[in-house]
């Protein structure tokens, strides 16, 4: 499983979610990102490593970040994404779910689309902003 066809499911299953209302599964998606995020122990790198990959495909910048600038930060950008996301899950689900309750729909469709056409803005912000 690659981290752009991670980012379909996840999409995916955060819009099923919504339409639904599954709280559970919202709840579930955002602990396991906030798991990923915090302890590296991607989804995507574990089925590869499972599976036989080395998962050394990835280097230490990116082709983009790298044209850009150096890698400032020692924190890899997928790991922030993971965070990043959780977070704002976190926020507009549960803290602030009357205020914002259009932000998961667009987060859900965002990264649906990020994981078919395999552009995030949000990773190459990351990126651009110094992570690795």
């Amino acid at each position: 499983m690659t981290d752009r066809s991670y980012r379909a499911l996840l999409g995916t299953l955060l819009l099923v979610a919504l339409y639904f209302e599954f709280q559970g599964l919202i709840l579930a998606l955002i602990v396991v990102m906030l798991l990923e995020g915090v302890t590296n122990l991607r989804l995507p790198l574990v089925l590869g490593r499972l599976a036989g990959n080395d998962g050394s495909g990835a280097s230490e910048c990116d082709d983009f970040a790298a044209s850009q600038h150096r890698c400032r930060l020692p924190f890899d950008a997928e790991r922030a994404w993971r965070i990043v996301v959780s977070l704002f899950l976190i926020l507009s689900v549960f803290v602030f779910a009357e205020m914002l309750w259009f932000f998961p729909w667009f987060m859900g469709f965002a990264i649906l689309g990020a994981g078919i056409s395999g552009v995030c803005p949000v990773l190459i912000s990351l990126k651009y902003a110094g992570f690795r």
